[in-house]
């Protein structure tokens, strides 16, 4: 990976951790198509790992607001999820596993921007972990099912009960593809260079987060993601 290929890594790293902090979710939907793009090796292991310190950070901060019923009641239904997940990145071959990111990323966000709101019983959630356990593990974009059906919650309860489904669900994650043989030295390297990134974009979250319009921020964070599918998905045909 070339310095400038870095530098992009790491600034899209900061803008994806911020964001994770700031609504609940972003570092995947944002970073994973990036690295994808520069290393598909990296996917998902990179980002499952960065999102895990981010999450375990939230929750430092914000784990008393944490809804614990609701993210158990996700946890189990993320377990088959998890599995599913990791025989899909045993199986696929690197093209096949760009396209996947790039359509999981797509579609989250347009079920968000068409404003489906499912009901919050426990079938929906349990229904919602399983698919996040899917995609997160596949592709470490495992947001958008939670934050769709949990999206009545109010700003810090959504963010610390998202924060910790995911401290818990991309261990879950890590353990199952690190058994698979998914997690190598390249990955363990990256993660730790980009590490500074992401934490410089949860102490920028602390002082922006009152001052960002939580609609707009999201919005911008659907724009970058669908440029950095679209990008990954141009470049399988290059």
């Amino acid at each position: 990976m070339s310095a400038p290929e870095f530098a992009l890594l790491f600034v899209t790293v900061a803008v994806g951790s911020l964001l994770q902090v700031s609504i609940g979710f972003g570092l995947g939907l944002i970073a994973a198509p990036v690295i994808a793009t520069l290393d598909p090796s990296l996917t998902p292991v990179v980002v499952l790992l960065l999102a895990t310190g981010v999450t375990g950070a939230v929750m430092a901060l914000e784990g008393g607001h944490a809804d614990i019923r609701g993210a158990g009641w996700a946890l189990v239904g993320r377990v088959p999820g998890v599995l599913g997940g990791a025989a899909l990145v045993a199986l696929l071959p690197a093209r096949q596993l760009a396209f996947l990111v790039a359509a999981v990323v797509l579609a989250g966000v347009a079920v968000s921007l068409r404003g489906f709101v499912p009901r919050t019983g426990r079938r929906s959630v349990l229904l919602a972990g399983m698919v996040s356990g899917v995609m997160g593990t596949a592709t470490s974009i495992g947001g958008p099912p939670m934050a769709m059906v949990w999206q009545r919650l109010s700003g810090p309860k959504l963010r610390s009960t998202m924060s910790g489904f995911f401290l818990v669900g991309s261990a879950m994650s890590l353990v199952t593809l690190a058994a698979t043989g998914a997690v190598h030295s390249n990955s363990l390297r990256y993660t730790a260079l980009l590490a500074p990134a992401a934490a410089i974009g949860v102490l920028l979250a602390r002082p922006l987060s009152g001052r960002l319009d939580m609609r707009r921020t999201r919005s911008a964070a659907m724009v970058l993601a669908v440029a950095s599918a679209t990008v990954l998905v141009i470049q399988q045909f290059v």
